[in-house]
Parts: structure tokens; sequence; C-alpha cells
């Protein structure tokens, strides 16, 4: 029996995908497919795939012409999967002459004519384009705005901000408005990065407007203000997202599918620490400063409540505030207490600490070295050093990249992102919001 495989995303299946799975069908007697898996694409830098792993196999399995798929999740695989699987040709379109050439020592390699005019780049960019407007004045916008340029069906439609001393050349381009109700005529949907007490209000109003939002974590600064937005944006149908960047980075993902699965026992004790002095040192006036809890603070408790739930029994929090009878704390550490594991976070704009996470479980342990929330490594280590292992990732854009494919994924199927669930989000509020209400302890 003569073997046939080939490789593919297969996002939204298209008349070019059958044509070419036909073609490579009759090179032999028994057609394999490879799909590539979700993070492997990241890996690759194809951000904008539509359609989950599942569905792109349930496509390629509703044509009838693969005989067996198998799922591509790593580089050098194709070698493995033609040895293992015995294969004969491998087969792959045309725009990829000469770039597996390497796999003829191992089998027949037949590059395919691609069916001209049809891709899914060209269907996902023939899609209409999204305009997202951003309100704020953080130089995370700067970052936004650069990258949003790597994702298909998106624009920058418009900006509000009070002060633009900070916008890029390229930010600068964008059409300026001065009222965020005009703001909200020029697009389909916002990015909120403006001062946390902002929030609630401005997402109230975009979303009895009918856009969806992204907003910068925390969503609100009390549980009464969260439920309300999202029993809102359920009614108006549309989405409410948390905006923190490293939930939807790749080594992040794999780190706590890892920590899940058991490789390092029953995780016992979750510690995170986020830190950076760089805004509060350079901006005078520190009423545009996020203070500590706001800028970090849902960093800080992401991998907290994603590994060990929301269902804390105890939260003390002990703060260093800027001012006697502020608001503005530059350092804060909390205590979590749950039936079974403890956790702690360290944030702080005006102290300085390494940025470190450790996991730590009945079995060894996961380290995340400074800065761990924009990493792309991280080891899981042992008693024996022998058995340690460490994991490498491609993060490109600090995970905003992905942040707004999630973003535009969401609004295009109107389902929730799976990277941050509404019981985490609420989480983050109701403990920010114990720090407003003075649930504290306070350093002198």
């Amino acid at each position: 029996m003569k073997k046939v495989i080939t490789y593919g995303t297969y996002d939204l299946l298209h008349f070019g995908h059958i044509r070419l799975l036909e073609r490579a069908k009759a090179l032999g007697d028994y057609l394999i497919v490879g799909v590539t898996a979700d993070n492997f694409d990241l890996a690759r830098g194809k951000i904008n795939v539509q359609q989950s792993l599942m569905e792109r196999i349930d496509a390629v399995r509703a044509t009838g012409l693969a005989d067996e798929i198998i799922v591509e999740e790593y580089e050098g695989q194709k070698i493995d999967d033609i040895c293992r699987l015995d294969v004969n040709v491998f087969a792959i379109g045309s725009d990829w002459l000469g770039k597996f050439d390497y796999l003829k020592e191992y089998c027949d390699v037949v590059y395919l004519e691609r069916t001209k005019g049809v891709s899914s780049s060209k269907l996902r960019a023939e899609k209409q384009e999204l305009g997202i407007g951003l309100v704020g004045e953080s130089m995370i916008l700067n970052k936004f705005e650069r990258e949003s340029h790597f994702v298909n069906g998106v624009k920058i439609s418009g900006i509000c901000a009070r002060d633009s001393e900070d916008f890029s050349d390229d930010l600068l381009k964008v059409p300026q408005v001065h009222r965020f109700e005009d703001l909200l005529d020029m697009c389909d949907a916002v990015y909120i990065i403006s001062q946390p007490h902002e929030h609630y209000s401005q997402i109230k109003c975009a979303l009895e407007a009918g856009k969806h939002v992204l907003c910068e974590s925390p969503i609100s600064l009390s549980i009464k203000e969260f439920k309300e937005l999202t029993s809102l944006a359920d009614r108006q149908k549309l989405i409410l997202m948390d905006g923190i960047k490293t939930a939807y980075s790749t080594a992040y993902d794999r780190l706590v599918v890892l920590a899940k699965s058991g490789r390092i026992g029953e995780i016992i004790s979750v510690d995170a620490v986020c830190t950076s002095m760089f805004e509060f040192e350079r901006h005078e006036d520190k009423s545009r400063v996020w203070n500590s809890i706001t800028a970090w603070g849902p960093t800080a408790m992401l991998p907290i409540f994603h590994l060990l739930g929301t269902n804390f029994t105890k939260a003390d929090i002990t703060t260093k505030l800027y001012q006697q009878d502020s608001d503005f704390d530059i350092f804060t550490k909390i205590n979590f207490a749950y039936p079974c594991a403890v956790a702690s976070l360290k944030v702080g704009v005006g102290v300085k600490s390494e940025g470190e996470l450790i996991i730590s479980g009945t079995k060894g342990y996961i380290y995340v070295p400074a800065p761990w929330w924009k990493t792309d490594y991280f080891e899981i280590r042992y008693e024996n050093p022998i058995d340690n292992k460490r994991y490498f990732y491609k993060l490109d854009g600090e995970g905003i990249r992905y942040e707004i494919v999630s973003f535009i994924k969401a609004i295009r199927t109107l389902k929730k992102s799976t990277y941050l669930l509404e019981n985490v989000s609420e989480a983050i509020v109701k403990t920010i919001e114990s720090f407003y209400n003075k649930d504290i302890t306070l350093l002198s």
C-alpha cells in the first residue's frame, strides 16, 4: 500500500484545500492529513487562525478524503511521522517549493499546484474590517496599535486621550477625538486603558452604544459594578473581555496545562511577583500612574486563580501607601488561603523585587524567571536535577497580538474567550474591592 502524507492548518476550509487533498490522495492508496495544532501555529507566527483545532479537524474529516488524521504539534515532527507511519510520498502546496526538499532522504516529495485566487488568508481579509477605538494615555497603546497590523480584519479607527505626549508617530496618525461618545461613533469595538476609576462608566457607555469592549483589567473596582456590566454585555449580545496580555501567551498557556496535568504533583503553593518602577519614576504627577494593586494585581492574581481556583477562604492584604490617607499603594502583598493550598503575590510600582513565578507541588516545582509575565521560557524542576525539563515558546508582541486575535474571534463567534473566564475576572475585582474598602493592614 502506497501511503501519502500532507500537512496544513485548514482554517476556513475552502475549495482550494479540497482540490489539494484530492490531488494528494491521487498519488497513492492511503492519505494521512496532518492538521497543525493551535500552539504550533502560534509558534510559527500564524496568529489569526479563525477556527479551533477540533473545528479544523472536523472540516477535514467531513471531506471524506482523509484515511487518517493526525495533529502536528512540534518542529521536526514531519520526519518522525514519515518514519513512524511508513510514508512513501510527502505532498504539499507549490507555494512551499523547495522548502521540504530535505525530506527526500525519507520519501518522495511532491509539490502540488495551488488553486489560484483562493486562500484562507484572502477569505479572512475579505471579512469586513473591524474598527477598534483606543481609550487612554498609556504607552501600551503604542504597542496595541503596532500589534494590530499583524492581525487580519482589524483597523484602529480612532483614539480618545487627554494627552498624546507618549504616542508614537504611527499612533499620532490615528484620528483623535476629545469626547468618548465621538469615538464610539467611529468604531465597532473599543480597547480601554484609561484610569481604573473610569472603566465602569466608559464600559457602560460603550455597551449601551452597542460596542464590544476589551478593557485592561480590572474591569471595575466593585463586584456590584462588575455584575452590572457583565449582565449588560450579555443582554446586548456583546463581548466584554479582560485585557491581561499574559493570559493569551503560548508559554503561559502551556505552563498552566502542565501544572494542572499533575507533572509536579498536587499544587500546594503559588507565588507571583510583579513590580516595575518606570511609570512611577517618570511621572511627577502621580494621578497619571496606576497604583500597584490595579497596575500589577490582575496579572499577579492570574496564575493563582487559574491554578488554585477562585474559592479562597481568606485574603490578607498588607500595603505601603505613597501618602497617608491616599489610595495609591507603592507596594502590596496579598496572602491567599485555600483549603489545601496557599498563594502569595507581591506587586509594586514604587518598590522593586525579583519578578518571578514559582509553583510548588508535591513532586516538583515550576520556575519562571523574571519577567515571568512576558516569558518565553520556564523550567520544571525536581529533587533530582537530571529530571529537570526546560520549555521554550516564541512570544510575539508580549502577548498583545494574541490578545487581539482572541478578542476578534470572540466577536466573530459571539463566544467568550476561554483564556480568561468570568469567574477569574470577578475574583480579581473582588480582591481589588477589598483593597479599596480598606480591608488591609498598613505599613508605616
